[in-house]
């Protein structure tokens, strides 16, 4: 296969760039839906995961997410600064740091949780195909 040839044809098949097309293209989405709350896509996903009646340790968090611990902490700091999450050392282990929500990070949450619902259900109508297949698909490959 000549190397334009293979181009194409991974231009046209590869699952990882359509996936990093997919993914910038929901960011954006739901970035503009969620403005208006003040936060971000990933602020509103990393909101939902501290979501808990327990404070939870970093490496879940970073687990779950998908995410090193260098980036999550990146990713917590404006959080942090403005009082939607608190980060306090752990009793059991002092190097490490439990995550939770704040009273303002909560409301936060409980508003943009509307927007969130009305604008995935526009989107699973939008896709036209199997939402449930394809979150099926997108976790065993997470």
């Amino acid at each position: 296969m000549e190397l334009f040839e293979a181009t194409i044809h991974i231009r046209d098949r590869c699952i990882c760039l359509h996936a990093q097309r997919a993914a910038r293209a929901l960011a954006r989405r739901f970035d503009d839906a969620l403005r208006p709350h003040g936060i971000t896509s990933g602020q509103f996903s990393l909101l939902n995961v501290l979501n808990r009646p327990e404070p939870v340790s970093m490496g879940p968090v970073a687990k779950f997410l998908a995410m090193d611990r260098s980036t999550l902490t990146a990713n917590l700091k404006p959080l942090e600064r403005n009082g939607l999450i608190r980060i306090e050392v752990d009793p059991d282990d002092r190097r490490g740091r439990k995550l939770s929500l704040t009273a303002e990070g909560r409301k936060t949450l409980r508003a943009a949780m509307s927007i969130w619902k009305k604008e995935h259900a526009e989107l699973e109508r939008e896709i036209g195909i199997d939402a449930d297949l394809l979150r099926a698909g997108l976790r065993a490959i997470a």
